[in-house]
C-alpha cells in the first residue's frame, strides 16, 4: 500500500517530531470544555459532580494534551485517544447524567461496536483525518454510542450488564486481534509519519491492535467483575442470638 499525493492535514495539525509537545489551544474546543466544567459544577452536588469533573478532565486529556498532536503521528496514540472516549469519559459521564430508561442494551452494544468498527475501516478513518467536519462527527458517534451503552449498563440487572459488558470486550479484543494479526498498514494518514518515532507503520498498526486486544478489552473484563462482585457480594455474617440473655 503507498501513500496518496493526498495531505493530511487532520483536527489536531500535522504529525509532531518526538519532543514536540503540542498542546491544542483551539479557542471553541476549550470555550466548551470550560463551560461543560461550570455546568457539572453549578448543576450537579456530591458524586455526580465529581464524574462530570473527572469526565471533562480526561476529554482535555484527549482533546487539548499533546496525546492530540501525537494522534496524528502514531495509529497507536490515536487507538489510545478512542479507548479513553468509549471506555472511560463515557463510563464517567453515563454515571453522571440521571436517566431512567437507556432502550434495549442488546442494541445499544450493537451499535457501539458497529460505530467503533466502521469508523476503524480504512476509508472511514482517512476521511476523519481530512476533514474537521468528520472529524468530530467521528468523535461525537463513539462518544454517544458509548454513553448510551454504559447508561444502559447502568441501569440494567447485574447477569444482563455482565453479559453484554463481556460482548463488548468481544467486539473490541476481536478488532485489536485483526489489526495485530494484518499482513500489511492498512492506515494512509500514518504511512509517513511513523518512522520518527522508531516505528515501521504496521509495527505501530500491530501497537495500536495489542491496545484494544489487551488493555482495551481489559476495561470492559474489569467493569464486569466489579458488577459481578457486587451482585454476589460477601456472605452476610450469621448473628446468633444467646437466648439466656
Amino acid at each position: 500500500m503507498t501513500p496518496d499525493a493526498l495531505t493530511w492535514l487532520p483536527y489536531c495539525g500535522p504529525a509532531p517530531a518526538p519532543g514536540d509537545w503540542r498542546w491544542n489551544l483551539d479557542p471553541l474546543l476549550l470555550a466548551g470544555l470550560v463551560g461543560m466544567a461550570a455546568l457539572v459544577f453549578w448543576r450537579m452536588r456530591g458524586t455526580p459532580r465529581m464524574l462530570g469533573l473527572a469526565a471533562t478532565a480526561v476529554l482535555v486529556v484527549i482533546f487539548v494534551s499533546p496525546l492530540c498532536a501525537i494522534s496524528s503521528a502514531l495509529f497507536s496514540a490515536r487507538t489510545v485517544h478512542h479507548v479513553l472516549l468509549v471506555a472511560v469519559a463515557a463510563p464517567l459521564l453515563a454515571w453522571t447524567v440521571s436517566i431512567r430508561r437507556a432502550g434495549s442494551l442488546t442494541l445499544a452494544t450493537a451499535v457501539q461496536a458497529l460505530v467503533f468498527w466502521a469508523w476503524h475501516a480504512p476509508a472511514a478513518y482517512e476521511a476523519a483525518l481530512s476533514s474537521d467536519a468528520v472529524y468530530w462527527l467521528m468523535q461525537a458517534s463513539l462518544l454517544g454510542s458509548a454513553v448510551w451503552f454504559w447508561i444502559g449498563v447502568r441501569r440494567a440487572s447485574a447477569p444482563s450488564a455482565v453479559g453484554h459488558l463481556l460482548v463488548a470486550m468481544v467486539a473490541m479484543g476481536l478488532l485489536g486481534a485483526l489489526l495485530t494479526f494484518a499482513d500489511d498498514a492498512l492506515y494512509a494518514p500514518h504511512l509517513l509519519t511513523t518512522m520518527a518515532w522508531g516505528l515501521t507503520p504496521l509495527e505501530d498498526q500491530q501497537a495500536a491492535g495489542l491496545i484494544m486486544w489487551a488493555p482495551a478489552a481489559a476495561l470492559y473484563l474489569a467493569a464486569a467483575l466489579i458488577i459481578l462482585g457486587r451482585w454476589i457480594g460477601p456472605d452476610r455474617p450469621v448473628v446468633r442470638v444467646d437466648p439466656t440473655a
